[in-house]
C-alpha cells in the first residue's frame, strides 16, 4: 500500500511539474507541437516530471505484485488529490471547501482500504484472460483512431473512459506476467497487452483533454481504470480482503473513487503557472502597454 500511495504522489506531482514546464515553454512562443516539446525538454521541471513518472510506474508494479488490484486502482485515482494539493501550493490555486473535503474523503477511503485489503490473489487466471486483455488494448487503440469522429458532446467521456480501460489493462497485465525472463516475456500475450494498453491510454487521454471537458474526460478515466480491473482481480485472480472486512474494503473503494471524481477538474491543472523566475505567466501575451521593467535573463542550459 505504501508503494501504491507513493506512485500516486509521483504521478500527481509530475502532472503539475509537466504542466508548468509545458505552459512556460509555450508562453509567447511560436512553433508546433514538436518545437514545444523540445523547449519543454530543456526545462528541469519537465525532466523532473518524467523522472517521477518513471519512479511512479516502478512503484505501481511493486504494489500490483503485493496487494489486490482494487486497492492499487483506488490509490492511483487518488493522484488527483495529490495534484490538487500540489497545485494549491505551487500554483496558488484556490481550492473550495468542497474540494478540500474531497481530498479528506479520498484519504479516508484509502485508509479504510489499507485496513481491509489482504494480499494479492494467488490465481494466475485462465490463458484466455491474457488474450482478452490484448484484445481490449487493441480496442482502446481503435477507439483512439476513431476518437476525432465522435460527436463533440460525447467525445471527452468516451475517450476518457477508453483511456481508463487502457490503464486498467496495464494493471491487470502486470499481474498476468509471472515470468520476467526475456523468452517468457516475448511469448506472453500480457506483455503486448501492457505495452499496447499503456500507449493507447496515453494517446486517448491526451486527445480527450485537448478536445473537450477536462472534468468529463478525467471522470471517465477514473471510472475506467478502477471498477473494471478491480472486478477482474476479484473474479479471476483471487483478490480478497481480510477476514470479515469485505464491507470495509467495498466502502473504502467507493469513498476513494467518489472523492477522486469530485476532484476531476485537476486532470489538467489551471492555465496560470509560475515561470522559471517564480512569477505567474498567462498563456496569452501581455499587452504592449505593460512591458517588463527589466529583461529576463536567459535560462541556464
Amino acid at each position: 500500500m505504501v508503494c501504491a500511495l507513493g506512485a500516486a504522489v509521483c504521478f500527481g506531482t509530475a502532472t503539475v511539474l509537466q504542466a508548468v514546464a509545458t505552459r512556460t515553454a509555450d508562453a509567447g512562443e511560436g512553433g508546433g507541437d514538436a518545437a514545444l516539446l523540445l523547449r519543454a525538454l530543456r526545462q528541469w521541471r519537465y525532466l523532473a516530471g518524467l523522472a517521477l513518472d518513471g519512479v511512479g510506474f516502478v512503484l505501481q508494479v511493486a504494489a500490483l505484485r503485493s496487494i489486490p488490484i482494487y486497492a492499487v486502482g483506488a490509490a492511483l485515482a487518488s493522484s488527483l488529490a495529490v495534484t490538487a494539493v500540489v497545485a494549491a501550493r505551487l500554483l496558488k490555486v484556490r481550492l473550495s471547501r468542497a474540494e478540500w473535503g474531497a481530498v479528506i474523503v479520498v484519504c479516508a477511503g484509502l485508509g479504510m482500504l489499507a485496513l481491509a485489503s489482504g494480499t494479492e490473489g494467488e490465481q494466475t487466471g485462465p490463458t484466455a484472460l491474457k488474450y482478452a486483455m490484448l484484445a481490449t488494448a487493441a480496442g482502446v487503440l481503435a477507439l483512439g483512431a476513431l476518437g476525432g469522429r465522435l460527436p463533440e458532446r460525447g467525445r471527452p467521456l468516451a475517450l476518457g473512459l477508453g483511456a481508463g480501460f487502457g490503464f486498467g489493462v496495464v494493471e491487470v497485465a502486470v499481474r498476468l506476467i509471472d515470468d520476467v525472463s526475456p523468452g517468457a516475456l516475448l511469448t506472453n500475450p500480457a506483455t503486448y497487452a501492457l505495452l499496447l494498453g499503456g500507449g493507447a491510454a496515453f494517446l486517448l487521454l491526451t486527445s480527450a483533454l485537448q478536445r473537450g471537458s477536462v472534468t468529463t474526460a478525467t471522470a471517465g478515466m477514473v471510472i475506467g481504470e478502477t471498477i473494471g480491473p478491480a472486478a477482474v482481480g476479484v473474479v479471476w485472480l483471487g483478490d480478497r480482503t481480510r477476514e470479515g472486512l469485505e464491507w470495509l474494503a467495498l466502502l473504502g473503494f467507493a469513498v476513494a473513487v467518489v472523492g477522486a471524481l469530485a476532484l476531476a477538474r485537476f486532470g489538467e491543472i489551471p492555465a496560470e503557472v509560475p515561470s522559471d523566475d517564480d512569477t505567474l505567466v498567462s498563456p496569452s501575451p501581455s499587452p504592449p502597454s505593460s512591458p517588463p521593467s527589466s529583461p529576463t535573463p536567459p535560462s541556464s542550459p
